[in-house]
């Protein structure tokens, strides 16, 4: 699974008690829990075991990274397959739901064309034809009577699939920390917890043409999750020998976004952070402002020219600027 471009972590405040943290790594991503100093160790640790299970699992559902999945095992039957795990399946309704919401934006079967443009991952869609954009039919098929599902084409769960991962593993830490504050990051996308020993959490949006020093400061509310798709990271020399992005235009099989360079969103639901995200992405610096505003979703974006501009929704979260930014 590919990580979305990182936002900036919160600084450590010398004046404030010690937060507990833990690191690791997961889904090709650093993975940060950070707790409030009020936590007992038993309890951090559970949590921290508890995130570190989640994201496994969903790694071994998910990934088209690993040749023993499930997603690769059903990416490549063509046919109905039975016994899947409920991380898959929340997975595949999800994304499937996600397509529909977004008018087809964001659409889980870009694997023909991620495999077309080399990017990473085994093999998934050999001898397929790339789907139909216009084909609005549901992502699977499914057989309760004898507990089957298969796909109307191969599909790619990364993003949507960490977002997930955020999801349960936030509602893990949160049952073994009854009550304290903590974030979550994994690779730059977060989720948040409670406030900061009464403060909120407050987070970078980094600079995708790699300025040293965050756009904005964005301060998170008490319960919300933050995404990012972006072109800083993902990009490789494509068949002819020019530059591609892995944001994959479901209309057209090819790198999207015209005259963008980054998207944040922050929802409350890491998930739709990361849908959403990667769909406005995809509306293009033509028509990013309209749908963002259209549909309340407080997005903050940099066009190819470096020039952020955010929406109303944003603004109000967005505690300090490197520049003046556009509203939209």
């Amino acid at each position: 699974m590919t990580a979305g471009a990182p936002l900036a972590p919160p600084r450590p405040d010398p004046a404030r008690p010690p937060e507990h943290i833990r690191e690791g790594r997961a889904l090709a991503s650093p993975l940060r829990l950070t707790v409030g100093a009020a936590a007992d160790i038993g309890g951090v640790d559970r949590a921290w075991q508890g995130v570190v299970d989640v994201f496994a699992a969903v790694d071994a559902a998910m990934s088209r990274f690993r040749d023993d999945s499930e997603i690769t095992r059903l990416n490549r039957a063509r046919g109905p397959v039975a016994g899947l795990s409920r991380y898959l399946i929340a997975g595949l309704m999800a994304a499937d739901r996600a397509s529909r919401i977004t008018d087809g934006r964001f659409d889980a079967r870009v694997v023909v064309d991620l495999e077309r443009l080399g990017f990473g991952g085994v093999r998934q869609a050999a001898g397929t034809s790339r789907p139909d954009p216009t084909d609005t039919r549901r992502l699977i098929r499914r057989d309760g009577r004898r507990g089957t599902i298969e796909l109307v084409a191969p599909v790619d769960l990364g993003g949507i699939g960490k977002g997930l991962a955020l999801r349960w593993a936030a509602r893990r830490a949160a049952e073994a920390l009854a009550g304290t504050e903590f974030l979550l990051d994994a690779g730059g996308d977060l989720v948040s917890h409670g406030s900061r020993t009464g403060e909120p959490w407050s987070i970078g949006i980094e600079d995708p043409n790699g300025g040293p020093d965050p756009l904005a400061v964005v301060v998170l509310h008490r319960d919300q999750a933050i995404a990012t798709s972006s072109v800083r990271i993902g990009r490789r020399i494509g068949p002819d020998g020019q530059p591609v992005h892995h944001l994959i235009d479901p209309r057209t099989g090819e790198p999207g976004g015209a005259g963008m360079a980054a998207v944040t969103v922050a929802s409350p639901d890491p998930a739709w952070a990361e849908v959403w995200s990667k769909a406005l992405f995809l509306e293009g610096a033509a028509g990013i402002a309209d749908v963002a505003r259209r549909r309340d979703i407080a997005a903050w974006w940099v066009s190819d020219d470096g020039v952020l501009s955010m929406t109303a929704a944003a603004r109000q979260q967005t505690s300090w600027v490197r520049a003046e930014a556009r509203s939209a």
